[in-house]
């Protein structure tokens, strides 16, 4: 019974802190898919698009460069989990969805400064990443993405037809 005790609270401990980080990680990764999917309806009016020219149709007045980007990084459970994958191979999902949560939110914010900026429209879209971290000892991977492009602005109508 000496030896049980001590025992349950040296792997005990760590595993019920894998579990709460597990939970509280699931909880704002699940809090930040329903934000991206709240301002992605908002801008449902916006169009991006990586062609370099305007769509047909587009008549552009000025075009200036806009970007958004944002640093993601991911809990410890998935670390953890992404270090047994890493030993035995295969996708790892967990990195997946936190890059595709990265693109997400980086293109939401290049097409809100678009917005801001009185443009609709943004071409020649792009996307650049970088690691940042690593799976060291007490490191947590992190990647940035950053989404940029060309906003279109149209032409201000004139108040005088004449013109």
């Amino acid at each position: 019974m000496e030896v049980l005790v001590p025992l349950c609270l040296q792997c005990g401990i760590p595993i019920i802190l894998l579990m709460i980080g597990f939970g509280i990680g699931s909880a704002v990764e699940h809090a930040h898919l329903r934000e991206l999917d709240r301002r992605e309806a908002a801008l449902r009016g916006m169009v991006a698009t990586n062609l370099r020219n305007a769509p047909a149709g587009v008549h552009a007045s000025s075009g200036e460069l806009v970007a958004g980007s944002v640093v993601i990084g991911s809990d410890y459970f998935k670390t953890v989990v992404a270090g047994l994958k890493k030993l035995i191979g295969g996708e790892v999902r967990s990195f997946e969805r936190m890059m595709k949560r990265a693109r997400r939110e980086a293109l939401c914010r290049m097409l809100e400064e678009a917005q801001r900026r009185g443009a609709r429209v943004v071409i020649n879209v792009r996307y650049e990443t970088s690691s940042i971290g690593g799976m060291g000892a007490n490191k947590r991977p992190m990647a940035e993405v950053m989404a940029y492009g060309t906003a279109l602005r149209e032409p201000v109508a004139s108040a005088d037809p004449q013109r």
